[in-house]
């Protein structure tokens, strides 16, 4: 799942009931055990508020007090905690899989969330994305008063910064927004200069899958995974094969039209379908050169999308699972 979850994928993760892996993968999709925790800024300022933003759904928003947050969404928490404010989160969402939010009560099923729950807790402030439902629970929310600001999505490398500006801001600490964003997106750069040049880029294709809910789609132009793909120095082949969904299901003619060098997955997706030995189960990927050379690169699922704080690190990951030893 990412930051931004397009809308054809999130009543996927409904249906599927999307769980999030403990750890990272290391090439060819096989687990290894690592803490998944964020890294908080050492020094965070108190925040000054009151503060009026404007939200993505067009409204502005007065922050009043921010000791009681709840952000919607595992990327929103994941900024919240790397500003230092962790410990005025008093809620999760489902996908916040890192350990510092694990403990934290979790006010969304699947992807639905509990007005009744988040309401309970009484916060000060609530953070959610433009995809963030249901609607009658969102205005459930707002009608008791709670100051809800909606994030603008996330769809690539460019929106890390000011995602993390705009949730700065609304909770009084821009000034660790701007630390945090130049931080992040340094951290990016340098990954990113870290790429071996090729004359021929890999061409990768982003496939989710839920088997146990035989959900297999491949991603094309607007599924998220295009910019990832391209700052690791190779071609997102759902989108360049013609692909203009979000996600589509997969078909033998798709995945041959894609010819993806190697498959990009969420570690959870992989462990669904049996790893790589069911993978290449799936009708035509074994007849791609990524099945062929059974080349996986898998990445946790609470983290591939979130386009955040730990970016870099996602990035990092596909490089190194995507050229192995060729750097």
């Amino acid at each position: 799942m990412r930051v931004r979850v397009a809308g054809a994928l999130l009543a996927v993760l409904v249906v599927a009931g999307c769980a999030s892996s403990e750890g990272t993968s290391e090439p060819g999709g096989k687990a290894r055990a690592a803490a998944d925790r964020v890294e908080p800024l050492s020094d965070t300022s108190e925040p000054v508020l009151p503060v009026t933003v404007r939200s993505a759904d067009g409204h502005d928003v007065t922050v009043e007090d921010a000791e009681r947050i709840v952000p919607l969404s595992g990327s929103l928490s994941e900024i919240v905690f790397t500003l230092g404010l962790g410990d005025r989160v008093v809620a999760r969402d489902i996908t916040a899989t890192f350990a510092q939010a694990e403990k934290l009560p979790v006010v969304t099923r699947n992807h639905d969330v509990s007005a009744e729950s988040v309401l309970s807790l009484k916060p000060d402030l609530v953070l959610a994305e433009a995809t963030t439902g249901p609607a009658e629970a969102m205005g459930q929310i707002r009608d008791a008063g709670i100051p809800v600001l909606v994030v603008d999505p996330a769809q690539g490398l460019d929106d890390v910064g000011p995602r993390i500006e705009t949730v700065a801001r609304a909770l009084g600490v821009p000034a660790a927004g701007k630390e945090l964003t130049k931080r992040s997106e340094d951290r990016i750069a340098a990954v990113r200069a870290d790429v071996p040049k090729k004359t021929d880029a890999p061409r990768v294709a982003f496939l989710y899958l839920r088997g146990s809910a035989s959900v297999y789609l491949i991603g094309g132009k607007g599924s998220g995974a295009t910019s990832l793909l391209e700052a690791a120095g190779a071609v997102d082949a759902g989108a360049e094969s013609g692909l203009k969904k979000d996600f589509t299901a997969i078909t033998t003619e798709a995945l041959a039209q894609a010819a993806p060098d190697a498959i990009l997955v969420m570690s959870k997706g992989l462990e669904s379908v049996g790893g790589i030995d069911g993978l290449v189960k799936i009708p035509g990927v074994a007849q791609t050169p990524a099945g062929m050379d059974r080349r996986v690169v898998s990445i946790e699922d609470g983290v591939l999308l979130n386009y955040g704080p730990r970016t870099d690190a996602v990035l990092k990951s596909i490089v190194a699972q995507l050229y192995g030893d060729e750097k």
